[in-house]
């Protein structure tokens, strides 16, 4: 039991960096399907992927400096509320929205997910916003706010070219 809690300040990072590790790992294992329209040459992969990539390591390096900004002494440490909510908000809305997007796009059907994504779509802007109102509106400081919006808005700018990849190629 006492490893679990060591381990629980570390959740969201590890929930942070499991969409982008899965999205790498399964884009790599599926390079051959000819639905995903990776090439062989320069540029790869379809722009909207880089798009991703570009926004999702801005998005990444916003939730680390957030972390780690959290994690010196000499800052305001979150409270285990608000560790939960940032966790709920990655594990049930991240997490279920990167499967649904997945198998979307590599379904010959994606229309069939496009209401489970907006439903998580809806779930996961929700947490969102319910940490960033309850948790931070007050206590926040310049360079932690900016830390969130890389966070969000590198998300959602990924999540857009994503959700672009899969109904509008």
């Amino acid at each position: 039991m006492q490893a679990v809690k060591s381990l629980r300040p570390y959740l969201s990072l590890v929930l942070l960096f499991t969409p982008a590790f899965l999205f790498g790992l399964l884009l790599y294992l599926n390079r051959r399907d000819e639905k995903l329209g990776i090439e062989t040459g320069f540029p790869y992969l379809p722009w909207q992927f880089w798009v991703i990539v570009f926004f999702g390591i801005i998005a990444t390096a916003g939730g680390v400096l957030d972390w780690r900004y959290h994690r010196d002494p000499l800052k305001l440490k979150i409270p285990k509320k608000e560790r939960d909510a940032e966790a709920k908000a990655l594990g049930l809305g991240g997490l279920p929205m990167f499967i649904l997007m997945w198998l979307a796009m590599i379904s010959s059907r994606p229309a069939g997910f496009l209401i489970p994504i907006l439903l998580v779509l809806v779930y996961t802007v929700s947490a969102i916003c319910y940490d960033e109102f309850v948790f931070h509106i007050k206590r926040c400081n310049k360079i932690e706010n900016s830390y969130h919006r890389m966070l969000v808005f590198g998300n959602g700018i990924a999540w857009l070219a994503w959700i672009h990849y899969i109904y509008c190629r």
